[in-house]
């Protein structure tokens, strides 16, 4: 009889948890749900959050603190798109602060045209942008980013290290990235995070981006399970999640587990007892 049926055990160091987002609603998220064809209007390049997704933004913080969310999470990973990074600052930065002081702010005021104040990196997790997780690249001018050089005016406290290019070479005007393109950027960034020591990251991206790159797994799960898997996120939502280092992708030891037998001592268990004792005949 198979008892573990449905069931999956593994060991603690080769999880991770993340928190993934999608960013709350940006202006062409309206503009495309009127007119499919706005898209492709450059009036949308890098677009902002509207003014309700800034609502939404403050009603996924509040659930963050009141959950202790904001107590565990480690790192804030982030796409250098306008709508995700105000999302990631919003929901996972510090409060709004209004006086000078000698720490860079996660966001500085009136960032994409806003009327928000400057958002503080106090008492913050560490924020990075990751080219990785971008929305589909090419055609729509919405999913094109600034330099990097303008983002970190507008958001000093984010790491941009990681993106080689001030320029954005990677969107192209007349190519947009297959579906299939997008779940194998997903899988490369899934195993990028096991280079990263965090065990709790919270993810900021894109509707696209996640439901191509989580539509590989759960396939040998109850349809529930694969359907909170992979099912569209609707404008800033939070799921929860772990994923498994099956493969041995990362190389982190356990700081939790104990060899024992210190000091060291007889141990034998009495069913290998019973077995040698079987074994040998007796």
């Amino acid at each position: 009889m198979d008892t573990a049926a449905g069931q999956i055990l593994y060991p603690l160091h080769r999880c991770k948890t993340l928190h993934l987002v999608r960013h709350a609603q940006g202006f062409h998220n309206v503009e495309g749900e009127k007119n499919f064809e706005a898209y492709k209007s450059y009036d949308l390049f890098d677009a902002s959050l509207t003014p309700l997704g800034w609502k939404q933004v403050e009603n996924l913080r509040g659930h963050v603190k009141a959950s202790g969310l904001s107590k565990t999470i480690e790192l804030v990973i982030v796409s250098p798109l306008l709508r995700t990074m105000q999302t990631a600052v919003g929901v996972f930065g510090g409060e709004a602060c209004t006086d000078e002081t000698s720490v860079p702010p996660l966001m500085n005021a009136g960032v994409g045209d806003s009327d928000r104040q400057a958002i503080s990196s106090l008492n913050a997790p560490p924020f990075i942008a990751v080219e990785l997780c971008r929305e589909h690249l090419g055609v729509h001018p919405c999913d094109k980013r600034r330099s990097i050089t303008d983002y970190r005016h507008m958001f000093p406290a984010i790491d941009f290290s990681l993106i080689e290019n001030d320029e954005d070479i990677l969107w192209k005007p007349d190519i947009r990235e297959k579906n299939e393109e997008v779940a194998a950027r997903g899988l490369k960034f899934l195993e990028w995070l096991w280079t990263r020591k965090e065990k709790e990251i919270a993810v900021v991206t894109h509707s696209g981006f996640l439901f191509h790159s989580l539509s590989a797994f759960g396939n040998d799960c109850h349809p529930t399970v694969k359907s909170e898997i992979c099912t569209h996120f609707a404008n800033c939502e939070l799921r929860s999640m772990v994923v498994v280092d099956k493969g041995m992708i990362g190389s982190d030891e356990s700081s939790t587990n104990y060899s024992g037998k210190i000091p060291y001592g007889l141990d034998l268990p009495s069913d290998v007892a019973d077995e040698n004792h079987i074994g040998n005949g007796n």
